[in-house]
C-alpha cells in the first residue's frame, strides 16, 4: 500500500510539473506532502508505529523539493549580457588633424646685420689717370679675396682714355668673377629721392655683410666726415668697403690719390655724389 501511494503521488507531481511548471513552488509541494502524510497516516494500518509512512513521506518530500528546485531554475528568466560592439567606421569621430609644428613651418629669421663692419681689402691706387674704373673694381674684388690686375679688368670693362662707360659695366664684370652673380645695378636719372637713398643704405649694408665691396660711379664735389674736399668734375669710380652707424656712413677706398687712400662719407652725400650716375651692389 505504501509503495502504491508513493508512486501515485510521484506521478501526480510529475504531471503537474509538466503541465504547470510555474505553479510548482515550495509552498505547493509542501501542501501536497502534507496531504500525502495524512493519507499515509490514515490508510496504512499495518505499518508498525507509523514508521513506514514517515519514511514514505520523507522520501516524497525529498523528491518534491528536487522537482521544485528544478522547475524554479527552469522558470527563471535568462538575462542575456548586453552586446557590446566596436563603433563602426562611419560612426567613429574623425581623427583631428595633427597640428603643424611651428618650429618646422616658421621661416627662419635672417640674422640682423651688424651696426658697423669694414671689409679686409687690399688697396691699390690706379695705374693710369683713366684707370679709376678698373682700380675701383679691383679694390672691391680684393675685399672678397679675389685678386685681379687692373689691365685685365680694363679690357673686360672696355675702359679707354675716355674712362669706363657706366655702372652697368662694373656690374657685368663683377658678376663674371664673383660666384653667384650677386651684383645689381642701381641707376639715378637725376638727384636721388629719399627712397633711393634708403635703398643705397640697404644695398651697402647687405653687400658689406655678405663680404662684397660696392663700386660707385660719382661726379662733382663732396665733403667727407673729416671735412676733406673731393672733386671730380669729369666723373670718377670709387669702392665702398665698409659702413658704420647701421649704414648711415660708409668707408670709401679711393684710387685717385694714394696719399688719401680712404675716408668716410655720409650715405646721403654719397647718393647725391652719384646723381645721374649709379652703382654696383
Amino acid at each position: 500500500m505504501e509503495e502504491h501511494v508513493k508512486h501515485t503521488l510521484k506521478r501526480q507531481l510529475r504531471r503537474l510539473a509538466t503541465q504547470r511548471p510555474y505553479q510548482i513552488t515550495g509552498a505547493a509541494a509542501a501542501l501536497v506532502l502534507a496531504s500525502t502524510a495524512g493519507v499515509l497516516a490514515s490508510g496504512i494500518d499495518d505499518a508498525p508505529s507509523g514508521q513506514p509512512a514517515s519514511a514514505a513521506v520523507a522520501e516524497l518530500r525529498s523528491d518534491a523539493t528536487v522537482a521544485s528546485r528544478s522547475q524554479d531554475r527552469t522558470a527563471e528568466p535568462t538575462t542575456a549580457a548586453p552586446e557590446t560592439s566596436a563603433p563602426s567606421a562611419s560612426s567613429a569621430s574623425p581623427a583631428a588633424p595633427k597640428a603643424a609644428n611651428p618650429d618646422l613651418t616658421r621661416k627662419p629669421t635672417p640674422p640682423k646685420p651688424p651696426k658697423s663692419k669694414v671689409l679686409d681689402y687690399d688697396y691699390q691706387a690706379q695705374t693710369t689717370y683713366y684707370y679709376c674704373g678698373p682700380a675701383a673694381t679691383r679694390n672691391a674684388l680684393s675685399a672678397s679675396g679675389i685678386e685681379r690686375n687692373q689691365d685685365d679688368l680694363a679690357a673686360q670693362l672696355g675702359t679707354t682714355e675716355m674712362g669706363t662707360n657706366s655702372a652697368q659695366d662694373t656690374t657685368r664684370v663683377l658678376n663674371a668673377v664673383v660666384k653667384g652673380s650677386p651684383y645689381r645695378t642701381r641707376m639715378f636719372d637725376g638727384a636721388p629721392s629719399p627712397a633711393q637713398m634708403d635703398q643705397l643704405q640697404a644695398d651697402v649694408v647687405k653687400a658689406i655683410t655678405d663680404g662684397r665691396g660696392v663700386v660707385a660711379n660719382i661726379v662733382g664735389d663732396a665733403v667727407d666726415t673729416d671735412g676733406g674736399w673731393h672733386s671730380f668734375s669729369g666723373g670718377h669710380y670709387i669702392a665702398v668697403v665698409g659702413y658704420r652707424d647701421e649704414g648711415r656712413t660708409v668707408k670709401i677706398a679711393d684710387s685717385a690719390n694714394p696719399a688719401v687712400p680712404s675716408y668716410w662719407i655720409s650715405t646721403i652725400d654719397l647718393a647725391n655724389w652719384m646723381a645721374t650716375r649709379g652703382y654696383s651692389a
